[in-house]
């Protein structure tokens, strides 16, 4: 099929898919003698991995190193050990936006807690005191 065909079918742009091929993403594309590139039928099933595993957070690298050139010749433990390492990956990734949330919600009880008799500045750096307070602590804590 052309890359027209090809874009149409798989939603992205011909742009895209030519990025695709340049960076070595999406193999086994004839030239023919007008210069016009025909892709395989299983281009269409690449683009769509290369599409899933970016959705899934895989940079393009991650993705070429993961993918064979021939899309029936998968190396499973490979495969395994990658997605095990990106579901590892993600798993740190929400502990630290946990961490992150949590302290910027105490920030913001902090920042209501206001004594009714300070103005906002002086509320600014009586917050900004405990938070510095606490990030001492949290070094020192981790030595």
């Amino acid at each position: 099929m052309k890359i027209g065909e090809l874009a149409k079918r798989s939603g992205l742009t011909q742009s895209r898919i030519r990025f695709y091929e340049r960076i070595g993403l999406l193999k086994a594309v004839d030239r023919r003698s007008n210069g016009y590139r025909v892709y395989p039928a299983e281009a269409l099933v690449a683009l769509e991995i290369i599409a899933t595993a970016q959705a899934a957070g895989f940079s393009l690298d991650e993705i070429r190193v993961l993918m064979p050139g021939d899309l029936e010749q998968w190396d499973h433990d490979a495969l395994m050990d990658t997605l095990r390492g990106k579901v590892a990956e993600i798993g740190r990734l929400q502990d630290r936006l946990a961490r992150t949330k949590a302290r910027l919600e105490g920030l913001i009880r902090e920042i209501e807690a206001r004594p009714d008799d300070i103005d906002c500045a002086a509320n600014a750096r009586r917050v900004l005191s405990h938070l510095f307070d606490h990030d001492t602590e949290s070094e020192a804590a981790r030595g």
